[in-house]
């Protein structure tokens, strides 16, 4: 079993601060790429930031220059500092992990359960 959990969204005013953690725990033997997306409503799911295993990031356009994403690799945990919030960034933010579970095994796309963070004007 692999368990993928988030935590830190909630409600912020426009232009402050918050600090997303995601934790993949559970029979993994490596993690390759871990991430962040986001869903608004009506909106399709989209990447915010992605981070691999040597520390690569890559953004989407709209949170380059205010979101930073981060990792822990002892611990399996991603981060996402978000800075200079907009109301456009209210959406449930969902974690990825793509890992293995044993050697020479394909890597599988695990998600966490999302968790909401609104952005008032």
């Amino acid at each position: 079993q692999v368990q993928v959990v988030e935590s830190g969204g909630g409600l912020v005013q426009a232009g402050g601060s918050l600090r997303l953690s995601c934790a993949a725990s559970g029979s993994i033997f490596s993690v390759n790429v871990m991430g962040w997306y986001r869903q608004a409503p009506g909106k399709q799911r989209e990447l915010v930031a992605s981070i691999t295993s040597g520390g690569s990031t890559n953004y989407a356009d709209s949170v380059k220059g205010r979101f930073t994403i981060s990792r822990d690799n002892a611990k399996n945990t991603v981060y996402l500092q978000m800075n200079s919030l907009k109301p456009e960034d209210t959406a449930v933010y969902y974690c990825n992990a793509r890992l293995s579970r044993g050697w020479g095994t394909p890597n599988y796309d695990y998600w966490g359960q999302g968790t909401q963070v609104t952005v008032s004007s």
